[in-house]
């Protein structure tokens, strides 16, 4: 593996070399950066052009101009990164870091949400071949997949946050809308359920039932209005955490691994009592070690419980403390809905920004402000990107089910959850790794017109006021950062591979 990384990166190197050369020299010879200022008749006309053509080196020809540029941009390799001034005079540096953060908050966070939904609605309608199920993720997936992107946008600020918003100022959930949605959710646990057409209809009465009781209760409770996760809930869902990962990554055939699961949901409760007052106002330094120490003390429950299953066992442990993080998490966050909600004014769900101007507040409070900006243009991306996960997972897993060993392992008389998740799902990934890795990135260069609509201002804005200057230091940073991103995760894309299927080996 050592020596493919190595090769890799050598020939990454010479690739992205030749790259910049090539792009550099068709940006400085798009135009004249100083060209508007020709034709200004505005005072101090001769000092803004003697001021640009120091800024962005006009006097120098291309080449060495170029070469002077290479020279600080291998700098960011070794710890003095110089990427030259934009044609303000501002380094490219410090506004590259400050688009590349906007974006990376908003993609990583879409690609996420992304990946899991599209990945695991891919598999379920590939357990359910030809079904009403599979037909209608099918004409979803396309119908999201394509509209236009701008238009979603404006829809979703008329209907879904301004809406929204007029109604979270007095929320109150009609009869009709409860109807509504328990038959909706009753009809997908109808599709997802299977079976026979007995176990499908405890799947939609079932399913049903539960959202028609739980919303019910949620505007009995006056919820909306001052959200809280709370003790009970908290005791509950931690253990459908411990359960599911359970029945995710081992079945409940070894009921050690359960009892070691909900062991590591016990401790998952008595954290969310013990950490009250520490989480009060916390730092995220605090938070990440919080969330490692969660996962130590999952895996070392599963290694101490887990006897002959303990490889399972720490696996199902770390996901159940990863889950009951999060519950954690998302309880502080929902109690400091009612004060960030004041400071606000009532208007939630943002419309424009990454983040509420000189707002000011406690960690959650920041937090809640960053994730109520991140709502809409995450939607947006989403339903873009979950028609393309849902369809490759689904023919992947459709392809990889009819191999031989699949049925090989059937035959063994292994249970379906295992041939599925353990033998099919794990090398149907190999080609959604690669599709990730391309997305990943490419969406480091930003997303052009969601953040124009939204008003983000990331990589994609950054390289689009760039090029119409045409800044040739700021488009070659952009280049730079965009490039050695897809370098980076094409490599780590091939590293997985070996993971997921023993059989390839790279050397």
């Amino acid at each position: 593996m050592a020596p493919f990384i190595v090769r890799r990166l050598f020939i990454s190197f010479f690739v992205l070399l030749g790259a910049t050369f090539l792009v550099y020299l068709l940006v400085a010879s798009a135009g004249d950066p100083r060209s508007a200022l020709y034709e200004s008749s505005a005072p101090g006309k001769q000092q803004r052009i003697d001021a640009m053509t120091r800024n962005l080196s006009l006097d120098v020809p291309i080449i060495p101009r170029y070469f002077a540029w290479l020279k600080g941009a291998l700098g960011c390799f070794v710890g003095s990164c110089n990427l030259g001034n934009t044609a303000s005079g501002a380094p490219v540096s410090g506004q590259l870091s400050t688009a590349v953060g906007a974006t990376l908050r908003l993609v990583l966070f879409a690609t996420v949400i992304a990946v899991v939904l599209g990945v695991a609605v891919g598999l379920i309608t590939a357990l359910r071949q030809y079904s009403g199920l599979d037909y209608t993720v099918t004409f979803v997936a396309f119908l999201f997949f394509s509209l236009p992107v701008f238009w979603i946008a404006v829809l979703m600020k008329q209907f879904l946050a301004i809406k929204l918003n007029d109604w979270l100022k007095s929320p109150s959930i009609p009869a009709w809308v409860i109807l509504v949605a328990a038959i909706v959710v009753g009809l997908i646990g109808w599709a997802v359920v299977g079976g026979s057409r007995q176990r499908r209809l405890y799947g939609l009465l079932g399913a049903g039932a539960a959202t028609a009781v739980v919303l019910i209760y949620l505007n009995f409770t006056d919820w909306f209005a001052v959200p809280t996760l709370g003790p009970v809930a908290m005791i509950v869902l931690s253990g459908l955490t411990a359960l599911a990962a359970t029945a995710l990554l081992a079945g409940f055939r070894t009921m050690t691994v359960l009892y070691a699961a909900l062991a590591t949901a016990v401790v998952g409760v008595i954290s969310y009592f013990a950490l009250d007052s520490l989480l009060a106002d916390p730092s995220t330094l605090l938070i990440l070690a919080l969330l490692v120490l969660a996962l130590a003390i999952g895996a070392g429950i599963g290694a101490a419980m887990g006897g002959l299953f303990r490889s399972q066992a720490i696996k199902v442990c770390m996901l159940t403390a990863f889950g009951c993080s999060g519950l954690v998490f998302i309880s502080h966050l929902l109690d400091a809905y009612p004060a960030y909600s004041a400071e606000v004014n009532g208007v939630v769900i943002a419309t424009i920004g990454a983040s509420t101007p000189n707002f000011e507040g406690t960690f959650w409070e920041v937090t809640l402000d960053q994730l109520a900006h991140l709502i809409l243009p995450t939607i947006a991306i989403v339903l873009i990107s979950f028609a393309s996960y849902t369809r490759y997972t689904r023919a992947s897993m459709l392809e990889v089910m009819n191999a031989d060993y699949i049925r090989t392992a059937r035959a063994k008389g292994l249970t379906e959850r295992t041939v599925v998740v353990r033998h099919g799902f794990r090398n149907a990934l190999i080609p959604i790794t690669t599709l990730m890795a391309i997305d990943l990135g490419g969406l480091i260069g930003g997303a052009i017109i969601t953040e124009t609509v939204f008003g983000w201002s990331g990589m994609g804005k950054f390289f689009n006021d760039s090029l119409k200057i045409p800044d040739p230091n700021a488009v070659m940073g952009f280049f730079l950062i965009t490039g050695t991103a897809i370098v980076i995760f094409n490599m780590l894309a091939d590293i997985t591979y070996g993971f997921l299927d023993p059989r390839i080996r790279l050397s």
